[in-house]
């Protein structure tokens, strides 16, 4: 019975994803070419954020016109900032919700591994995000002293790290862990504090402080 309810809500999901795919699409081209093409889009990305964080050029060959990349591209950025500027006006640490839906928007997706460190404020409130290292499919390069160097530039008082994982996976590894060790040394001995390192995959998100990491 719980597996039929199940399959109900991921093909409800799966029918919303479609529908509202169709109606952007639709500012690009005839409506009914909108709802064919959003039914391809769907069933070879799985989603509409997967939609929406592919790269151009698969969306190309999948059948999507330039106007249409540019109106999936606005939509994509429009829905990030909305979710970045909800967090430079709250505290982070009472609102994982908020954090966890900017991030999965922002690096669920992605195909390369990307490692970015979100400076806080005395109210925990975001300064910036900013991007520290970017790799390949299972590494992105970090130097501790620069993170560290960053956060007193621009006057943070405590730290959380994010980086994704593109295998799916969110699970820290053996590197992650040393690597959140490293900072949290670094960051202590100039009286600032690391909340957390989070990871994001397709699959979920995983936090190094509800794992009891940190």
């Amino acid at each position: 019975m719980r597996d039929g309810s199940c399959a109900c809500e991921t093909d409800r999901a799966a029918d919303a994803d479609r529908a509202l795919l169709a109606h952007v699409l639709g500012f690009a081209m005839p409506a009914a070419k909108a709802a064919r093409l959003s039914e391809t889009l769907i069933a070879e990305r799985g989603s509409y954020p997967r939609v929406l964080t592919s790269a151009p050029s698969m969306l190309l060959k999948l059948g999507v016109p330039p106007k249409g990349l540019d109106i999936l591209a606005t939509v994509a950025q429009s829905l990030e900032r909305a979710l970045y500027r909800e967090l430079t006006h709250s505290n982070l640490l009472s609102g994982w919700k908020a954090l966890n839906d900017y991030l999965h928007v922002s690096l669920a997706h992605s195909r390369r591994e990307h490692f970015r460190v979100l400076f806080l404020n005395s109210r925990n409130a975001l300064i910036a995000d900013e991007e520290m290292g970017v790799g390949t499919v299972n590494q992105a390069p970090v130097y501790v002293r620069e993170v560290i160097h960053r956060a007193l530039d621009v006057g943070a008082t405590a730290l959380i790290l994010v980086h994704n994982h593109p295998s799916g996976d969110p699970k820290p590894s053996r590197d992650d862990m040393q690597l959140t060790n490293h900072v949290r040394d670094a960051a202590r001995v100039l009286g600032l504090h690391l909340h957390d390192h989070v990871i994001v995959s397709e699959t979920g998100i995983q936090s190094f402080k509800s794992l009891g990491l940190l």
